[in-house]
């Protein structure tokens, strides 16, 4: 138990000793309030608070009768108890936990009577105490609308009753509104939600609930800590079920202390308890889920902008923030959970069997920070689902995103954490779907470093050991014109002699070509190898005018270390933190990360398929007669030649009935999108995973995030380029051949521009995030010339002359970005 916690306790007992819980009848000898009780002074009930808590005895839930806006107050139970009977009845003493029916009789009891206290005492003494709440609002009791009588006090005469009776419609929501049943939980969801409508109009009770949630809290999330109430009682979790309810706790009162309090307590429920939660919710609509996100997002929100955070008061250490994103988890897997999902489609995952013997990594202390296997967030291993399994959450995952927390998260600080002290410290990225792709990516490139420091110091220890010369780099040498080739001999190589070399810095070196590879060089070999793999006078895919995508040909002669060769370009781009053009459907990505195509991926991998078959589902007529379809379809090989295949035994035979179209549908899809493809698209992944199987970029990332890892963004952004770039040599934003230049650029046309990308940076997409996230300089190179403007890539440099007119800066740019092609070219 830490320091503050124990500090916290004995507090409790402190004050339980001196003032008591409020309960009347109380029985807890070391409770002011119990009969039996003898007065302490105070330094008395110190001393015997903190024997108390060495003890662990019993400690009192608190029964405060509340006025508006005010404290617990002791006296004011005293006083009430020294009333006679009949008064004493009215203040509904005798009510220890909530029903509808009790809300809204001694509601319309209040309104009768022109004052609202009495509702006040019972709300903030029912809503302050763990127990009396737990058992509120039960499912078995009567409907409020429906029977008045079997809940009205003994006491209200029988003018009270008449009122109550006709103004209880009014006092609550239309009871012939349709009803959820929520199942799995005691506590009657709608009939909470009934009350809430009615009692939140009430400024009184706005306040008493805000001062009871600050009572509740603290001895909750001590209950859960030390004392683990819910495994002995699941109905623990009414608590939170009927809090959440409240439409208000977005707002100002709540977050100063009560909300920040809710989500702390919130926050030690057991995994159990939360995927409970998470069932529960998702089953609500997506306008109450909405609201509770909107809740967590706006205290987290209220928070970071609050406070100032820095490398040394990190917002990871913020208790607030960490529990509010830990409680946004369940309202995120209840999205998923409520919207459409695909639970089944699942690549089999091919496992590398343990070994028995040492690694590297392990002798040199460094096994935590390189353990293989894929991480699995506990609550998502509760549920049995992915956010991989999402096909459209209820609320759209870029909602989840804070873009004020993004701003303040160290993310090498969190890295650390995510990595190594997972046990003791909060990361961020255990909750990646707060995180935006850049702040995502960044923590995706100090893994990537780190990795590749690591190998660099194990081949400075092989070669200490051995006696070699030490090669730190993963280096390619290959020829411009036989590419191909060169690359996949190399790296066939090293996947079969040292795979971990593919964990390297990439170096690469074109035979006969002067440069230094710092990342320029790399950006041109990927754009070689890729102009040369995806022509399709080799055959290795399709590719579809319309959609301008590439396909897997199935029938493509190639072996399958071409399509492995790929897909190890693909892992060594997103590793060496590189943008390709690649244009691949998303099921590319979706089988990437470990599912299978299905029939929605049709939609834009073949957009006419999909037509097709959409048809065949939506046909009201014969379809056996009409269609005359077989479970035998065909298609056409690299040659053009028809290939029947069947679906079943003997398609040929089987007709497509109205009764079995969805299975001809799907099989149809499995065979177009995984059978037809395995054997490419199985190599492919190979190569691919040889690089990224021990990265967190399947669980940092989802499927269309890492295509933008892969390819950039194709919006091009030249205004935020043009605040981001820097200027060296001379120039200054000032100058006026900078100001022609920007004029100049932002006149181009669309292709243009993407030249010039290519030209400066060697790639013609932007980065993720955008083009203001590119750090481009344009340095001067000397006074007015014939000269071209000249780049280096590799630092993302444009080297521009002082041009004497704005005319001849036009047409000398222009030429240098039409025919620029080869390192060196000046």
């Amino acid at each position: 138990m830490n320091r503050v916690t124990a500090k916290h306790l004995i507090e409790r007992y402190f004050r339980q000793l001196t003032e008591g819980c409020g309960n009347r009848n109380c029985t807890n000898e070391f409770c002011a309030s119990c009969c039996d009780f003898r007065p302490l002074d105070n330094n008395s009930a110190a001393a015997k608070a903190l024997e108390l808590f060495k003890v662990n005895a019993k400690l009192c839930d608190y029964h405060p009768s509340i006025t508006s806006g005010t404290a617990p107050n002791t006296q004011l139970d005293s006083d009430m108890s020294n009333k006679d009977p009949s008064s004493s009845k009215e203040d509904f003493s005798d009510v220890h936990f909530l029903t509808e029916n009790t809300v809204c009789m001694i509601l319309t009891f209040c309104e009768g009577e022109g004052d609202y206290s009495a509702l006040v005492r019972v709300i903030g003494r029912i809503f302050s105490n763990a127990d009396a709440l737990i058992k509120s609002f039960r499912k078995d009791e009567p409907k409020a609308t429906e029977n008045l009588d079997s809940c009205k006090p003994t006491d209200v005469d029988s003018k009270t009753l008449e009122k109550t009776s006709a103004s209880s419609a009014a006092a609550l929501p239309d009871e012939s509104q349709s009803e959820t049943d929520f199942c799995d939980i005691t506590v009657d969801v709608n009939a909470v939600r009934r009350v809430y409508n009615r009692l939140l109009s009430i400024e009184q009770v706005e306040a008493v609930l805000v001062n009871a949630l600050i009572y509740l809290t603290p001895n909750v999330e001590l209950d859960l800590e030390y004392l683990d109430v819910y495994e002995t009682n699941p109905d623990y979790l009414n608590i939170f079920i009927i809090v959440m309810e409240n439409t208000n706790l977005h707002s100002p009162e709540y977050l100063e202390v009560a909300l920040p309090q809710f989500c702390k307590a919130m926050s030690k429920l057991p995994v159990s308890a939360l995927g409970r939660l998470s069932r529960l919710w998702s089953m609500y609509g997506l306008p109450h889920i909405r609201r509770m996100m909107e809740t967590f997002q706006q205290l987290i929100t209220f928070t970071v902008v609050s406070n100032e955070y820095d490398a040394e008061n990190l917002v990871n250490d913020d208790e607030t923030v960490v529990a509010a994103t830990q409680c946004l988890k369940i309202i995120f897997y209840a999205s998923i959970l409520g919207g459409d999902v695909d639970v089944e489609h699942n690549e089999e995952d091919e496992e590398d069997p343990d070994s028995d013997e040492l690694t590297l990594h392990e002798l040199l202390g460094e096994e935590r920070l390189y353990k293989k296997g894929p991480r699995i967030d506990p609550l998502e291993k509760e549920l049995n689902i992915r956010t991989l399994d999402s096909i459209k959450p209820l609320i759209p995952f870029e909602d989840f995103i804070n873009d004020s927390l993004n701003e303040v998260v160290e993310m090498d600080k969190d890295f650390t954490f995510f990595k190594v002290d997972a046990e003791t410290k909060f990361s961020f990225q255990t909750c990646p779907f707060i995180l935006d792709v850049i702040t995502k990516n960044q923590g995706l490139y100090y893994d990537n470093r780190i990795r590749m420091y690591s190998e660099r110091r194990l081949t400075a220890l092989y070669s200490m050991v051995q006696g070699q010369q030490p090669n730190p780099y993963l280096k390619l040498k290959v020829r411009r014109d036989h590419i191909i080739d060169d690359a996949l001999v190399r790296l066939e190589m090293i996947c079969m002699e040292n795979p971990s070399d593919l964990k390297k810095q990439l170096f690469v070196e074109f035979e006969g070509e002067q440069g230094v590879d710092e990342g320029g060089v790399s950006k041109e070999f990927f754009q070689l190898v890729l102009e040369e793999i995806f022509n399709l006078d080799i055959g290795m895919f399709t590719y579809d005018d319309d959609t301008k995508l590439f396909w897997f040909n199935s029938s493509s002669l190639e072996t399958e270390a071409q399509y492995t060769l790929i897909g190890l370009v693909l892992g060594l781009a997103i590793y060496n933190n590189c943008i390709l053009d690649v244009h691949f459907p998303m099921v590319v990505y979706r089988k990437l990360m470990g599912k299978k195509g299905t029939f929605l991926d049709l939609s834009d991998s073949h957009p006419d398929l999909y037509q097709s078959l959409k048809g065949l589902f939506e046909y009201t007529g014969n379809v056996e007669e009409d269609m005359m379809l077989t479970f035998q379809i065909s298609h056409t090989d690299l040659f053009g030649n028809p290939v029947l295949y069947d679906l079943k035994d003997q398609g040929d035979q089987i007709p497509v009935t109205k009764e079995n179209r969805q299975e001809f549908v799907d099989l149809y899809v499995d065979y177009i999108l995984n059978k037809s493809v395995e054997r490419q698209f199985n190599a492919f992944k190979k190569g691919f995973l040889m690089v990224t199987n021990e990265s967190p970029l399947k669980y940092l990332f989802r499927p269309e995030e890492v295509e933008l890892l892969i390819c950039g963004s194709r919006k091009l952004d030249f205004e935020a380029l043009e605040k981001a770039t820097e200027y060296d040599g001379g120039y200054s934003k000032d100058s006026q051949i900078i100001k022609d230049f920007w004029e100049t650029l932002h006149s181009f046309g669309e292709e243009q521009k993407r030249l010039f990308l290519q030209f400066t940076t060697g790639t013609d997409r932007a980065p993720v995030g955008g083009l203001g996230k590119l750090k481009m300089i344009i340095a001067k190179n000397g006074s007015d010339t014939d000269r071209l403007p000249t780049s280096h890539t590799c630092f993302n440099a444009l080297l521009l002359p002082e041009y004497s007119s704005k005319e001849k800066l036009r047409e000398r740019l222009l030429k240098a970005i039409m025919y620029a092609k080869g390192f060196g070219m000046l």
